[in-house]
């Protein structure tokens, strides 16, 4: 569990981009949110989610690098709140 809360916080965004997120995860709810994001039915644990979102959260910063014109910071944010929920119920259940 330590080594993926730490790993989330190597992570380097844009500080509007964190604080949306901050935001979004007070309103994070796993059952409604993590469905639509991962366009699949959650894993039962929170570490294997989290490392997925991580994964799709790599692909979106990639693609916020590159200036792609399929880009959605809507996307990014709601993807870096959902790491962020996840990370604190890891938090609350450790």
């Amino acid at each position: 569990m330590q080594d993926i809360l730490s790993l989330m916080q190597t992570l380097r965004r844009p500080r509007l981009l964190v604080r949306a997120a901050r935001i979004g995860a007070d309103d994070y709810r796993r059952e409604q949110h993590l469905g639509r994001i991962l366009g699949v039915a959650p894993p039962a644990r929170h570490a294997p989610t989290i490392l997925k979102l991580m994964e799709i959260e790599a692909v979106l910063d990639e693609r916020r690098r590159a200036s792609d014109g399929g880009y959605s910071a809507a996307r990014h944010v709601e993807v870096l709140a959902a790491m962020m929920g996840e990370a604190r119920q890891l938090h609350a259940h450790a």
